[in-house]
């Protein structure tokens, strides 16, 4: 039949699924996890489905449950009780991700987000200068190495930064030589923009900034949405200094950036769909306007699509049951 060449490939679901360019597979997801410090019981987190501030013990019964959901990776995002404005105390992470790694062992890849937005009386990724008008880059690089290092020394598999400070995975990869722990990956967001879409996150790590200081938001440290090119230059200098993995976050807003990133530099890309492009498409659900299961599997696809290998989402809990189906 004249006209119907192109969709030979497309007339049944078996053809279909033999001509797929892009497959998804459960073992490409990890899953955001949020402990808080003296928390007395696990909070929901806003806008989300099935996402938590964890207590300590809640914390190993989420995992155990994700486990048997099939999923064994996961991004650790510790709370602290006391904050600071400089030598942070880590003691609550450390001793977090040596109960889960005590538990779990090999069961279960760690990654542990190394940033002070948690840890910072102002909520900034990094310390400020005396003004509170400016990020001190050199204090911020030694405070999250330092960090770093505590979570490999406590077992980490993957320490994370995701501050966007200028020379922290190379400081990071230091850190990790000089304490033995040079096998532990990193995993930079080397692409993190400046993005209206980080709210619900910045309730569950309490790190929204604050008005009380002079710095009043990330601009001066996250990449400009319209600079695509300093997020090129910002994910080649974190390559050269030892980044193992590299990010683009968000996802969806930033599709072209990380398609044209993982075509420049040949690393393994991770993609984070951010706690707001959930919670929208969480919305639209329960809006009765689109299928939850459909446009979140919809989204991932167009993320492998885009080059990347892994995929970090608050909703990863579910994918090995939604990609079965």
């Amino acid at each position: 039949m004249a006209g119907l060449t192109a969709r030979r490939t497309r007339l049944n679901s078996h053809i279909r699924e033999l001509t797929r360019q892009v497959r998804l597979q459960p073992e490409q997801f990890i899953q955001p996890l949020f402990v808080v410090a003296g928390l007395a019981e696990r909070e929901r987190v806003p806008g989300l489905h099935n996402v938590w501030r964890e207590t300590a013990d809640s914390l190993r019964d989420q995992v155990r449950a994700d486990l048997d959901a099939g999923i064994s990776k996961f991004l650790l995002f510790p709370v602290p009780a006391e904050k600071a404005s400089d030598e942070f105390q880590h003691d609550f992470a450390a001793t977090q991700i040596t109960a889960l790694k005590h538990e779990f062992g090999a069961a279960i890849w760690l990654a542990v987000d190394v940033c002070l937005c948690a840890a910072t009386t102002h909520g900034h990724c990094g310390v400020l200068d005396t003004a509170g008008a400016q990020i001190d880059n050199a204090a911020s690089v030694a405070a999250l190495a330092r960090a770093a290092r505590t979570f490999a020394l406590a077992g980490a598999d993957c320490v994370a930064p995701s501050d966007m400070m200028d020379g922290r995975v190379a400081a990071i990869r230091a850190a990790l030589r000089e304490a033995d722990r040079d096998a532990v990956a990193v995993l930079s967001y080397s692409a993190k923009i400046h993005s209206g879409f980080y709210g619900p996150f910045r309730v569950a790590a309490d790190s929204a900034p604050a008005d009380t200081v002079k710095l009043r938001d990330r601009a001066s440290y996250q990449i400009d949405p319209a600079r695509p090119d300093d997020a090129l230059l910002s994910s080649q200098r974190d390559a050269s200094e030892g980044a193992d993995m590299l990010m683009v976050k968000p996802g969806m807003p930033y599709l072209d950036v990380l398609a044209r990133l993982s075509n420049a530099i040949p690393k393994p890309w991770a993609v984070y769909q951010t706690s707001g492009e959930c919670a929208a498409l969480e919305l639209l659900s329960e809006a009765g306007l689109a299928e939850r299961e459909r446009v979140f599997v919809e989204s991932w696809t167009a993320f492998a699509r885009a080059g990347a290998s892994m995929i970090i989402s608050y909703n990863a809990r579910e994918a090995a049951a939604w990609l079965r189906r």
